[in-house]
């Protein structure tokens, strides 16, 4: 016990323990993929407000609004009179319209339900029924809620086409088009232009 090699040998002092190497998420990041992180949340956060706005509306508001997006992503060309809100029963019949050439020969059907609840199989089901009695091919069916998945499974599995859109992507698709949102700021990202600076 005289000698200290030894009694470092009967016990050793306490070592740090090694780090742990930093995850991809704990490297630093670059000032524009901060930027594109915060812009990301920032879009997160309208979508969930836009979404609370839209189920404070009136169903009549809701159905305009579904026709003026659809109409805003190009179905039916910029027309005015390209998409119209049907004024009449909706317990499982069609709410709008959209005209995709100026004698109607193409059209598309539309279906909004403002619901907190899931839209389940018979919801979809009935508006097929509306789209055949209509012979209409092709029909969207948009929500401020969710599908259940024996719903969109029905869906996928039917001869006429039937696009369905929960509220999560229509938020996502107002912020896209601009309806129902403005744009407060806008911020340039510039870089050195090396064309400039390249020397013949």
């Amino acid at each position: 016990m005289r000698y200290e090699g030894f009694k470092e040998f009967l016990d050793p002092p306490s070592r740090p323990k090694p780090k742990a190497k930093a995850t991809a998420a704990e490297l630093p990041k670059t000032p524009e993929e901060s930027l594109e992180l915060i812009v990301e949340e920032l879009k997160k956060g309208l979508a969930q407000e836009l979404l609370e706005r839209i189920k404070e509306c009136t169903p009549d508001f809701f159905e305009q609004l579904v026709v003026d997006l659809l109409v805003k992503m190009g179905y039916g060309g910029s027309r005015k009179e390209a998409g119209e809100v049907l004024r009449r029963s909706r317990d499982g019949g069609i709410d709008g319209i959209i005209k995709q050439d100026k004698l109607g020969l193409d059209t598309i059907y539309v279906q909004a339900k403002r619901w907190e609840n899931s839209v389940g199989r018979p919801e979809i089901q009935r508006f097929v029924g509306a789209l055949q009695g209509v012979k209409a091919r092709r029909g969207v069916f948009i929500t401020t809620s969710n599908f259940t998945q024996d719903a969109e499974d029905y869906a996928n599995s039917i001869e006429t086409r039937v696009i369905l859109i929960d509220g999560q992507q229509l938020a996502s698709l107002m912020i896209e088009y601009d309806l129902g949102v403005a744009t407060v700021d806008t911020y340039a990202v510039k870089r050195i232009d090396s064309d400039y600076f390249a020397e013949d």
